[in-house]
């Protein structure tokens, strides 16, 4: 057989164990496989206050936290370099830049571009992933410091949830800005308390 007669068959037995590969799946389940995962009902279209989170988020990661194991004896903090130091931490996906600045100027005052190349944005935007919008219980950014059904190389970060810092997060997950408004939207000004603190105290 010569080599472009080769070639021809090759060609054909690859069409043929495509189509055959096409029929994998199909209707049945042979792998008895789980169903298809689907997005939660309303859990789109919304972001979580950039404003909030500079002001009362961010500080949560960079506090030094006492460990709850040893009564408090040692301290460590989310941003460390074994943890989620953006440079140096082996903590998952979560990334926090330690030294990010305070973004002083805001849209409309500056532009979002502006606001999303800063370092502060990288953390708010690291945090957000971690997070389902408007529901905190199935949040990692809460569930892994809890080691509430998940693993959490950190280990126990807070003793329960009704430590002040998470009930600051739970409050940032479950009050997003309105549909159709930015990170940046000034409907954030509700988040805080009268004299700017943050909610809640």
């Amino acid at each position: 057989m010569t080599s472009s007669a080769q070639r021809h068959v090759g060609e054909i037995l690859l069409a043929i164990l495509l189509i055959g590969l096409g029929g994998c799946g199909g209707s049945g389940d042979p792998l008895n496989n789980p169903p298809l995962v689907t997005n939660a009902a309303g859990a789109t279209g919304q972001s979580l206050s950039f404003a909030y989170f500079q002001q009362c988020i961010n500080p949560i990661f960079l506090a030094a936290l006492p460990n709850p194991l040893n009564g408090g004896a040692t301290t460590n903090t989310c941003s460390s370099a074994g943890c989620h130091n953006d440079a140096t931490g082996r903590g998952g996906a979560f990334r926090i830049v330690p030294t990010a600045q305070l973004v002083t100027s805001l849209p409309p005052a500056s532009t979002p571009a502006q606001v999303q190349a800063t370092d502060m944005y990288k953390n708010f935007y690291s945090a957000q992933g971690e997070v389902i919008i408007n529901d905190p219980t199935q949040s990692l950014l809460i569930n892994k410091p809890l080691l509430r059904n998940v693993l959490h190389g950190g280990g126990l970060i807070f003793a329960s949830d009704q430590d002040p810092h998470i009930k600051q997060l739970e409050f940032w997950i479950s009050n997003p800005m309105p549909a159709g408004q930015d990170e940046f939207s000034p409907a954030a000004g509700s988040l805080f308390t009268a004299n700017g603190g943050c909610q809640p105290e």
